[in-house]
């Protein structure tokens, strides 16, 4: 199930609340700064399509540190690390791309400069943009090495610019952490078959304006220099009647595919989808609908985006996302409930067509989740499992402890 992540827009509000309460002197700076982490332990299992089942227990911990705000500057370092203790049969090489990696790695340092409404940053960093973005759907966190300008000085407005020469995913791909290279995750492509290389980086724009009452606009354009052009719009409306609220979205995905690569077949695709909810004291419930274009470009689906969090279509399943294969159609049903304000539970159906091949596939799962309070605050408890049907088979499992500080 997709994360809520901390936007860039909240960085900068971040950057400029701690602003007003700048250190006096370097020394004060560091003393003054602060420390959080995050503990995780995900045991993860999985069955195929001939019955083989495998599974995986990786624990990791997070550790940030970030100094307060001298002149405008600040320093924010970040270190993730994780192990296997226990993976068998073929487990190590099933999570190659997403959970076996062990080892240590500086994800985050990077130094930042807010004036104004503006804030700069450079070096590694977490990103959430929604066309290069970082996931912690996994023990380790995908990262970048680059720069980002944000800035709000228009109403209710927004601006991101960014570029990135480097990403870090989450293994090597070969027992290990992952490293920076100019190798990219990419949101909806399994990435451990077909990374993307940007020699000379990538580059993003955003702009994400909230000047109507309950709606949400939302543009974004990336250049991955060589590779392709990619282009995200979304609509979002949020309402509220009463003890009624409801929730409208449409949104819009390109590709353009640089023409070297692209001799004999399309060097475009897109997507579109559309989604509604409803929400009734603490009942939750959305469908959406999406449809990939019938091109046959390079790698046979849609690229969401740089990074393993720019996955963003509404009929994502819980743990997989079948809508960007070319010429699919997909839907989804997801209903949930707010137990309590720390409880939450629900259950989600999506179907796949793919028409190209005339098959079909579905996605039915539960999934729930748990945050402590008192002594035990900010540790929390999730479970997903996500079983595939029609013309798919196998299945997922997927618990979660983490706790952060």
């Amino acid at each position: 199930m997709k994360l809520a992540k901390l936007s860039l827009a909240a960085i900068v509000v971040a950057g400029l609340t701690s602003s007003s309460f700048a250190a006096d002197n370097l020394a004060d700076a560091f003393k003054n700064g602060k420390v959080s982490g995050e503990l995780k332990a995900y045991y993860f299992s999985n069955k195929d399509d001939v019955g083989d089942k495998d599974s995986i227990f990786t624990t990791g911990v997070l550790l940030n540190y970030k100094t307060d705000t001298l002149y405008g500057f600040g320093l924010n370092l970040t270190a993730q690390g994780s192990s296997s203790p226990f993976a068998d049969h073929g487990a190590k090489d099933d999570y190659k791309y997403s959970m076996y990696g062990p080892g240590a790695q500086i994800s985050e340092a990077y130094l930042s400069y807010t004036l104004g409404k503006t804030t700069a940053l450079v070096g590694r960093m977490f990103l959430d943009t929604p066309l290069v973005a970082s996931s912690g759907s996994r023990v380790i966190k995908d990262a970048f090495e680059g720069a980002a300008i944000i800035n709000t000085d228009l109403p209710n407005t927004t601006l991101i610019a960014g570029y990135v020469q480097k990403g870090q995913d989450r293994t090597n791909y070969n027992d290990g952490i992952g490293k920076f290279t100019k190798y990219f995750a990419t949101g909806s492509l399994s990435i451990g078959q077909l990374p993307v290389e940007a020699e000379d980086g990538a580059y993003t724009l955003a702009i994400i304006n909230k000047s109507i009452t309950g709606l949400t606009l939302t543009a974004a354009y990336a250049n991955a220099f060589d590779i392709a052009q990619l282009a995200y719009i979304e609509a979002l409306y949020e309402g509220k009647a009463s003890e009624l609220g409801y929730t409208l979205g449409a949104q819009y995905y390109y590709n353009k595919i640089d023409s070297s690569l692209s001799v004999g077949i399309d060097d475009t695709i897109s997507s579109y989808a559309f989604k509604a909810g409803l929400s009734y004291k603490g009942i939750n419930g959305t469908v959406a609908y999406s449809q990939t274009s019938d091109d046959n470009v390079l790698l046979g689906e849609l690229v969401s985006g740089l990074g393993n969090g720019a996955d963003l279509l509404y009929t994502d399943a819980v743990i997989s996302s079948p809508g960007y294969v070319r010429d699919t159609k997909a839907y989804l049903v997801d209903i949930n409930y707010d137990v309590t304000a720390a409880a939450n539970i629900g259950a989600r159906y999506v179907q796949a067509d793919y028409d190209v091949t005339n098959e079909k596939a579905s996605f039915t799962s539960i999934y729930g989740s748990y945050k402590f309070d008192g002594a035990l605050k900010g540790f929390k408890l999730g479970a997903e499992f996500e079983d595939k049907g029609k013309d798919a088979s196998g299945n997922d499992l997927w618990v979660k402890a983490n706790y952060k500080f």
